[in-house]
């Protein structure tokens, strides 16, 4: 693989028009078009650079924390190079307080580095969220989101054709996607015996829409770090050519400590890089650090101004938590030959709206994690349970269990349900208590209500009777409030400053030049994957911050070939 210019930096005291904190599917969509159109951006990211000669690609970062002589000293070490989250946090809604270390991105790309590359449309439903859910009892649930399915709608197909998405069309939508996706590649064998199956059944079943270029022998890469650039993620699709034409700039290992703030504006941004501490300076301060570190930023970011946390005047920065309720199903298909689950081929959305109970998604989920990762975590539960005698129990069995898990692979396709869960005030990001400095700096807090466990029941039992007649393993993680899928809703934005954090542009409430534009701001989680959404909705924000900028910021500007670093390899532009 080419080595790429990481001379991306001009002085970091300099000033910016724009300051986006974060590289996933929000910062990044929101910078390359704000660069895009003139603006002098300049990135923060906590995490590390994935084109660096040191990042882990092309494999799970768990396979070499096994191989490491001291996994231990290692882990974090191995994980940050894998472009994953590296720290504990601490979770305390079930007893006994335990940590954990969350499967997310952690580096230039955020969690699209790792994501399966399934970019899907909310539904127009999915807009008006109390209508779905008439009895969901105490949850924050709005009636409606503060902007349409219509509003977001050419700003979704913006994004389609931004991340070069290819798929079918989806039966169960009864709006027309407004674009033409790229063609998908042709069903594997597995796949089409499994779509003739759904269909006999009278189901709808689809390609889903993926960010992915067909290339021969495509591995999928969900979870890691793809070698061959066929993943098109927000560092390929958005962050290379923001830095390599137009001119933006990058702080990576760069940690965002508290934003300093008057009353109504943000005056500077305080950050440790490469081992001291500096201020940061730029006209529109930008949050896109993902729906746990965002609300983290803002509630350390105290001043007699803002005794409570920045921008929270509500009381809501952190709360109202969601994640999407996920089970894996290992199906084994009829015909006897190692099916090729890499690609996901397969959805259908037959049960996402009934008209009597919403209850989500069913697609193809990509190869199973490593044997010995889903291993130390079934340990690492039992241990954190306190069950001690099954912990011993499973430790005697580990041979069998490892066996089984690695026939499992070669003999299964993996499926996976997706199910919505609904915000509750009492689920949120909170500060844990004071300890050790190597202790947690963030913890959540988060139980599922009786009305979501109903659901997921309900939703299991649809998916049983129609996977029948085939054999299939379900592996149900919807309960293990360690899947932090899809971890969305902690500053949520709408109308009304007292029950919202932000406005429908997704600028804070009361702070005039502060804006958060990833998943934090959903107010419902909706019952799909939420990448799309993050890339359509920043692209919308960057329409609304350019057409505030003075006349003729909005022009294309390219930065010349001999000022600007070495345009990273691999991006559309560049091979044109």
């Amino acid at each position: 693989m080419e080595k790429r210019s990481t001379s991306y930096l001009g002085s970091p005291v300099e000033d910016y028009d724009v300051l986006i904190i974060g590289t996933g599917m929000g910062g990044a969509t929101l910078g390359y078009a704000l660069a895009r159109a003139g603006k002098k951006v300049l990135f923060c990211e906590r995490g590390r650079t994935s084109w660096s000669p040191e990042a882990l690609r092309g494999s799970f970062a768990e396979a070499c924390v096994a191989a490491s002589e001291d996994s231990h000293v290692h882990e974090k070490e191995i994980l940050a190079r894998a472009g994953r989250w590296s720290d504990e946090i601490e979770e305390s809604s079930s007893g006994k307080p335990r940590r954990f270390i969350p499967f997310l991105g952690s580096g230039t790309g955020g969690s699209s580095a790792l994501y399966g590359m399934v970019l899907e449309r909310f539904f127009p439903q999915d807009f008006t969220p109390r209508q779905n859910f008439p009895q969901s009892g105490d949850s924050s649930l709005p009636e409606c989101w503060p902007i349409r399915y219509e509003d977001l709608a050419p700003y979704y197909a913006a994004a389609e054709k931004l991340y070069r998405v290819r798929g079918g069309t989806d039966p169960c939508r009864s709006i027309e996607s407004g674009t033409t996706l790229l063609p998908p590649p042709p069903l594997n064998e597995t796949s089409r015996e499994l779509f003739d199956f759904f269909t006999a059944k009278g189901l709808h079943p689809y390609q889903p829409p993926s960010a992915c270029e067909d290339v021969p022998d495509c591995r999928g890469c969900q979870g890691f770090l793809c070698e061959k650039s066929c993943k098109n993620d927000s560092v390929r699709m958005c962050l290379e050519p923001a830095l390599g034409r137009y001119g933006a700039r990058l702080l990576e290992q760069c940690e965002v400590l508290r934003l300093e703030a008057d009353r109504d504006r943000v005056t500077g941004v305080l950050c440790r890089w490469q081992g001291r501490e500096l201020t940061l300076r730029a006209e529109t301060i930008v949050l896109a650090a993902g729906a746990l570190e965002s609300p983290r930023i803002l509630l350390e970011s105290v001043s007699p101004a803002w005794p409570a946390g920045l921008a929270n005047d509500s009381g809501l920065v952190g709360r109202n938590l969601m994640r999407h309720y996920t089970d894996l199903y290992a199906v084994f298909p009829k015909r006897q030959r190692r099916p090729d689950s890499s690609r996901k081929q397969i959805a259908w959305n037959d049960l996402y709206l009934t008209g009597k109970e919403k209850l989500g998604t069913f697609q193809s989920f990509g190869a199973l994690p490593p044997t010995a990762s889903l291993i130390a975590d079934i340990e690492k539960d039992l241990q954190d349970a306190g069950a001690r005698v099954r912990l011993a129990l499973f430790r005697l069995a580990r041979p069998f269990v490892r066996a089984f898990l690695r026939w499992l692979s070669v003999r299964c396709v993996i499926l996976a349900s997706l199910m919505e869960d609904l915000p509750y005030p009492d689920n949120r990001v909170a500060q844990p208590e004071p300890g050790p400095p190597e202790g947690p700096r963030l913890s959540i807090e988060y139980r599922i209500s009786d009305h979501d466990r109903r659901r997921i029941r309900i939703f299991r039992s649809r998916v049983r009777e129609i996977l029948k007649p085939y054999r299939f393993f379900r592996f149900p993680q919807a309960e293990n409030n360690k899947r932090l899928a899809h971890v969305c809703g902690t500053c949520r934005f709408g109308e009304d400053p007292r029950s919202s954090v932000l406005t429908p542009d997704n600028r804070a409430h009361g702070v005039n030049n502060l804006y958060i534009v990833d998943s934090s701001f959903f107010p419902s989680s909706g019952g799909t994957n939420p990448a799309l959404t993050i890339a359509a909705n920043a692209l919308r924000v960057a329409d609304r911050l350019l057409e505030e900028a003075p006349a003729g910021a909005e022009v294309e500007r390219r930065v010349p070939a001999s000022s600007r670093p070495c345009d990273p390899p691999g991006h559309p532009e560049t091979r044109r």
